[in-house]
């Protein structure tokens, strides 16, 4: 199984000769998938390896060298330091960063969401065309929560989407986007909205023992109507119940911008007992997912496993400390797409999916031009890891 995996048959050839571009928040992520490319393509052989084909096939690192200097005024540039005439080139670019500081008149500035994709723009436009193939690899998409317009808003990432696009990107990978709709505003580009799946179960199985994988001991919980179609992906896959939460809300008033919640009204059969997986996009503050942890445990339910491809943890981790120590939430999963502050990676209640190998492969097999289904839809993979766990071979 594990031959099976590592490596990709992969007959064609390349659409160029493959350059990553990780952008400064993103670096560390970066260099994880560049070592698995590294290992892959030395290890495989090909009996074409010698020809104009594969030229730079084989080398000590696909990272190009770019950086984005920035003048005293916070104004910046983008700079590529080495050719990329020809390459088939990917950007990787973490919108979330917020542990990145620049110097604006003395003061120090945190980079925003805006900064980093303002960056993204200034790499592209240093490129200037010369690229074979751009592919933007963004884990978060941004502005992904500004998805549908009511009354009188922006449309922002329908704005950023149509305006990547017009710089020449020609395709962009995202991870379980808040709205995978979005793609409608480049109907004739690109537009991969992957989940991660896979992952989740996998870091559940190794870190958590005694779990009874069937639809008596264990449930997926939505917490809101939203994210069923996540729910609804693991609960088929694992052969689980499943459950959802239906947040009522105030529409008469507005506070930080949304309706509040007045409460969680939660649709589905008895959790008495079962173990909960709860699974969403995103963790923001954390109140909603905590408040439904709490509501289940009042009904009863036994462990509490909540995962989220994005951790966020926009209102610090307390809340989530005194949930642990409360016993209302056992282990809560997210990935490593987005920058990870080292207090949470401390944690006992953390675990992290590291998702690199996963990006590896999609870029391995996007740059030979070959399909990438098996890729987006894991459940071959998933069935494999839950008969190991069951046989005890985790």
């Amino acid at each position: 199984m594990a031959n099976r995996e590592e490596k990709r048959n992969l007959e064609t050839i390349p659409v160029g000769s493959l350059g990553i571009i990780s952008l400064e928040g993103c670096r560390i992520l970066g260099e994880k998938v560049d070592k698995f490319l590294v290992k892959w393509r030395a290890e495989r052989e090909s009996e074409h390896k010698d020809s104009l084909a594969f030229a730079g096939y084989q080398r000590d690192s696909y990272l190009l060298n770019a950086k984005v200097p920035r003048f005293g005024s916070g104004e910046a540039k983008g700079m590529i330091m080495e050719s990329v005439r020809g390459t088939d080139l990917y950007l990787l670019v973490d919108v979330l960063n917020h542990s990145m500081t620049y110097s604006l008149c003395g003061y120090e500035n945190h980079m925003s969401p805006d900064d980093h994709y303002q960056d993204l723009k200034r790499i592209i436009a240093a490129v200037g065309g010369k690229a074979r193939r751009i592919t933007v690899i963004m884990p978060f998409l941004y502005e992904s929560r500004q998805h549908k317009r009511t009354s009188r808003e922006s449309l922002d990432c329908a704005l950023a989407l149509q305006e990547l696009v017009a710089m020449g990107v020609d395709n962009i990978i995202t991870f379980d986007a808040h709205d995978p709709r979005v793609q409608n505003a480049i109907p004739l580009h690109g537009f991969e909205t992957v989940q991660p799946a896979y992952q989740f179960i996998k870091g559940l199985l190794k870190n958590v023992k005694g779990l009874q994988l069937d639809s008596d001991h264990m449930m997926v919980i939505s917490p809101d109507e939203g994210g069923m179609r996540r729910a609804i992906y693991i609960a088929n896959v694992l052969g689980l119940d499943m459950g959802m939460f239906y947040k009522r809300r105030d529409y008469t008033q507005i506070v930080d911008g949304r309706n509040p919640i007045v409460a969680h009204e939660f649709l589905g059969t008895s959790v008495e007992d079962k173990d909960m997986i709860i699974i969403d996009d995103m963790i923001s503050s954390g109140e909603s997912v905590l408040e439904v942890a709490a509501a289940l445990k009042a009904r009863k339910a036994n462990r509490i496993f909540v995962f989220a491809t994005f951790g966020l943890f926009t209102s610090g981790l307390d809340k989530f400390d005194k949930a642990y120590e409360d016993g209302i939430i056992d282990k809560v999963l997210t990935t490593n797409l987005i920058y990870q502050s080292p207090e949470l990676l401390s944690r006992d209640w953390y675990i992290t999916c590291d998702m690199s190998k996963y990006i590896a492969y999609l870029i391995d097999t996007l740059n030979h031009d070959s399909s990438i289904s098996d890729l987006l839809n894991p459940s071959e993979r998933i069935q494999n890891i839950v008969a190991k766990y069951k046989n005890g071979e985790l």
